[in-house]
């Protein structure tokens, strides 16, 4: 028995549409339990960490990364971070906060990793959607942006002390969380 081009596309257009109408189904059901204080399947985890790494690695891929070892830099980049970003990524010493049992996916403790430059860049500029990390590049400007990476680099050496001392010399910001005041 011979088969034309049109009994192969129905091989294949009736299953995907079949598929898709699957799909449909269960997005609009509503069953699939969207709360953070329930995590996803493993594959559903591997699928979305993958395609989160996969976006930050290729679209930081041409960010140039420009000298990040300027004290001054570095000072305004820890009162960036200590306003904005310590209820999430902690400070050293710190091991937990009242905000991070409620996040999914657990948002990184920046003390103990190095970041690269570019996805730190992006990522901080962009958010992820999803995850609580806001896009700061609405309301900052690129070099305060790169001043909060200039200070994640040197992060994960600090003490608590040191830590502390940075953020003391850092340039006033209201929003400041001296590690003092809780």
């Amino acid at each position: 028995m011979h088969f034309g081009i049109k009994h192969y596309v129905a091989l294949i257009v009736l299953p995907l549409t079949i598929a898709m109408m699957g799909v449909a189904i269960f997005i609009y059901s509503g069953s699939y339990n969207i709360g953070a204080d329930d995590h996803h399947t493993k594959p559903v985890f591997r699928i979305l960490e993958t395609l989160r790494d996969r976006s930050v690695k290729t679209h930081a891929r041409n960010i140039v990364v420009p000298k990040l070892d300027d004290e001054k830099l570095i000072l305004k980049g820890a009162g960036q971070y200590a306003a904005m970003c310590t209820g999430c990524h902690l400070i050293p010493g710190k091991k937990d906060s009242e905000i991070r049992h409620g996040l999914y996916p657990l948002p990184p403790n920046l003390t103990q990793v190095r970041m690269d430059p570019k996805e730190t860049f992006w990522i901080i500029k962009h958010g992820i959607k999803m995850s609580a990390m806001p896009a700061w590049g609405g309301s900052h400007d690129d070099d305060t942006i790169w001043s909060m990476v200039a200070f994640l680099q040197k992060l994960p050496d600090l003490t608590p002390g040191q830590y502390k001392d940075i953020v003391a010399k850092a340039p006033p910001d209201d929003d400041m969380d001296m590690p003092d005041h809780g």
